[in-house]
């Protein structure tokens, strides 16, 4: 007798469900066993965040940084668990479900072996930060649904495959801080798809190719400190309207700017520092409303200062240093400008005349203090982050990441002239201001004295004269100082921070006076601080004096009589076993030693106290 269709079914369906979960038992069993073996093979089996791996638990729910869909493992995050290994044992064979791999920021070594491929549904590759080396193996091009690739910050070398350009579904290809090198790949202009390519610091060469006009979505384009030469394409700036970032400082790049940036523009960051661009600087630059970085420096520039530049609303960072800019610094009549601008760098050019005083009038930015933001904030997106290179505390540092509050002036080695604005003192949030290797001439403004976060100040090598205003002493976080080669007399202000200041902070100013210089400022006019010396000294003559005449009394004494006091002394030790005697000796004279000490430094800071007065 047949069985019913209405009962069959159900039988069918139990075994099928059956089935599907003794597969997924057997495959999850499978992977985990083939991670364990990798695990097997790690130099720090005792890592504390893997403790959780273990052949009786279950993998998909409570081991570390393991995620499963339908009992297959789907995703493997571990990273920064300080995993000592390589990937040599690695499951790529094992693990055909796996969309998210991230092994960063740990201490894997060797080679990345070619099975890589295999993990043909990998949506995410990351295993940057490790000590990776060798070559990026060409069967990377199999991973044909790989969106995000991250290999940053190891030690990879040779050229980068044209088979990386297989990967169509690519929008993230980060590949900064190797040792790649070869030209920058024709075939990448053919990933449409492209948002953000970061190969910095590596030693890619050649010209970059015109298929890298063909990235219609590009938004961050990082090449900075490498070998490219050549011109730089023009078409980057009909990108701009989804270009947001670009980034190709320290090459040998040459020839002009782009001039074509357009109405619209989304450029926020353009950084070309350290190249050989001539010419003049783009008016077309006035499109890009959103620009927050504008760094042009260390190229060969030959242009008036672009006053223009103030209209963009945005802009944080201006550094145009170290190039053939000229001429005075003409303001215009509008009060909005460069009104967020924190970072003003004009620094060895030919710049003349009068300092702009009415530009230090419309720095907004700089006019005010934010006492509410207690985290840092730092310019840059969560790929790309801004860097600028400043002069502060008398050396030239690249800040790698920029803070919003950080704020500098920088107009030194010009051949600017006059006086110093006293409106100056009004931009309350500078940290570092330096005018050094100027003609400027006059006082230093007392108002100086009213920039409370300032950290750094130099105005070497100009022609101030005066004094220098007590008020610079209430100047509680300023580090350094350098007035050196003025005509600047008078007493050096003292308290605060200036006691921490060297004379080559004043060298070259043959009037001033005062600590740390040897002149003094004592109302006598005699030089005090040589006069503290010879106390100090004559201090000391008088008490090695008193000591050499009381140990040649003692040795005259003791070589006519030593003996017999000698061996009276050792008898009356050995025969009464008492040495108190000895020890009450010892201890008086160790007494009139110290007392005699205290009395010196006394005297000593007595000294110094009464020409402080002065």
């Amino acid at each position: 007798m047949m069985m019913l269709p209405n009962k069959i079914f159900p039988l069918l369906l139990q075994f099928f469900t059956l089935l599907y979960l003794v597969t997924i038992t057997f495959a999850s069993t499978e992977e985990a066993t083939a991670l364990l073996k990798w695990k097997s093979t790690f130099k720090n089996q005792n890592n504390s965040l893997l403790a959780s791996w273990q052949p009786s638990s279950d993998a998909c729910n409570d081991w570390y940084g393991v995620s499963c869909i339908n009992g297959r493992v789907n995703t493997l995050t571990i990273t920064n668990a300080s995993v000592f290994g390589t990937l040599y044992a690695f499951p790529f064979s094992s693990l055909p479900f796996l969309e998210y791999l991230n092994l960063s920021m740990n201490n894997l070594s060797g080679t990345i072996p070619a099975e890589i491929g295999n993990l043909k549904n990998l949506n995410n590759l990351t295993l940057s930060n490790n000590q990776l080396t060798g070559s990026i193996p060409s069967s990377f091009g199999n991973l044909r649904n790989l969106q995000t690739l991250f290999l940053d910050r190891n030690n990879l070398i040779e050229e980068i495959p044209s088979s990386i350009c297989n990967l169509t579904s690519l929008k993230v290809l980060y590949l900064s801080r190797n040792t790649l090198k070869g030209k920058f790949p024709q075939c990448l202009g053919n990933i449409t798809g492209l948002q953000y390519v970061m190969m910095s610091h590596n030693n890619l060469s050649g010209e970059l190719p015109p298929s890298i006009c063909n990235l219609t979505s590009l938004q961050s384009l990082d090449l900075c400190r490498n070998n490219l030469m050549g011109v730089i394409p023009q078409c980057f700036g009909n990108m701009s309207d989804h270009l947001e970032v670009l980034d190709m400082k320290r090459n040998n790049l040459s020839g002009t700017l782009p001039t074509t940036f357009s109405i619209g523009s989304a450029l926020r960051s353009l950084n070309l520092h350290g190249n050989k661009i001539e010419g003049k600087i783009p008016r077309s630059l006035e499109n890009c409303q959103r620009l927050e970085v504008l760094d042009l420096g260390d190229n060969l520039l030959n242009d008036t200062f672009p006053m223009w530049l103030g209209t963009l609303p945005a802009l944080r960072v201006l550094s145009l240093r170290s190039n053939k800019l000229h001429g005075p610094i003409r303001t215009s009549g509008s009060e909005s400008m460069f009104l967020e601008l924190r970072i003003f760098d004009l620094s060895r050019n030919d710049f003349s005349k009068n300092l702009p005083t009415s530009l230090f009038q419309r720095l907004k930015a700089m006019r005010t203090t934010d006492q509410t933001s207690k985290e840092p904030r730092y310019l840059g997106d969560s790929y790309y982050h801004d860097s600028v290179t400043v002069s502060t505390k008398g050396l030239e540092l690249q800040l790698l990441r920029i803070l919003t509050i950080y704020t500098t002036i920088d107009l030194s080695n010009n051949k600017f002239e006059g006086y110093i604005p006293s409106i100056m003192g009004d931009l309350i949030a500078l940290r570092v201001l330096n005018l050094s290797h100027n003609g400027l001439q006059g006082p230093i403004p007392q108002s100086l004295g009213s920039l409370s976060s300032l950290e750094s100040l130099d105005l070497s090598g100009n022609h101030l004269v005066g004094e220098i205003p007590p008020q610079l002493a209430s100047l509680t976080f300023l580090a350094f100082l350098n007035l050196s080669y003025n005509h600047l007399e008078g007493c050096i202000p003292q308290g605060n921070q200036f006691h921490t200041f060297e004379d080559n902070s004043y060298e070259g100013n043959d009037e001033l006076r005062g600590f740390p210089l040897s002149k003094g400022c004592g109302n006598d006019g005699h030089d005090s601080a040589s006069e503290e010396t010879n106390a100090i000294s004559a201090l000391d003559e008088e008490s090695n004096s008193e000591f050499l005449n009381d140990f040649w009394k003692a040795a005259l004494m003791g070589y006519g009589t030593g003996l017999c006091i000698g061996l009276s002394i050792i008898y009356i030790l050995i025969s009464t076993g008492n040495m108190k005697w000895l020890e009450r000796i010892v201890q008086e004279l160790g007494h009139k030693i110290m007392m005699r000490r205290r009395k010196k430094q006394r005297r000593q800071r007595n000294y110094r106290r009464r020409n402080n007065r002065f």
